[in-house]
């Protein structure tokens, strides 16, 4: 089996779609934030809930396209929009982890772990799991 092949393969996996658009929203999330706070001098903890909800929108619209694209919800507006509520209500619980632990490390935390970006990228690890749990389950079932 080639590399490309062996990428194929994994890529199969919902867990490692899952992850690869959540890099893709990480990435989002550290621009908002960093745009936000660094350009716009918007305090560091408002600009990280900003950064949290753009990021899961992103995330939800990259999951229900690649990673849970059968189970998507199909038909009217509504049905997408319920399953957008539906998405950022199951991820609340891992933004809520994501959030505790990037604001106990800026808070509590030296260099370069206190740092706001670090700190993000952090938070974004500890509540990928819960995401992705609660997203299988609850929001794009079979």
């Amino acid at each position: 089996m080639n590399l490309g092949q062996s990428l194929r393969a994994l890529l199969r996996h919902p867990f490692l779609r899952f992850a690869a658009v959540g890099a893709a929203g990480f990435v989002l999330d550290e621009a908002v934030l960093t745009i936000l706070h660094y350009v716009f001098g918007v305090d560091a903890y408002a600009a990280r809930a900003v950064s949290i909800v753009v990021a899961m929108t992103f995330t939800w619209w990259g999951n229900r396209n690649l990673t849970f694209a059968e189970q998507a919800a199909r038909g009217d507006a509504g049905a997408v929009f319920q399953e957008w509520m539906k998405f950022v209500a199951a991820n609340a619980v891992g933004a809520v982890v994501n959030y505790a632990t990037y604001s106990l490390l800026i808070a509590v935390a030296p260099e370069p772990l206190g740092h706001p970006l670090v700190a993000t990228a952090i938070g974004v690890g500890v509540g990928l799991i819960f995401n992705f749990t609660l997203s299988k389950r609850f929001v794009f079932r079979a």
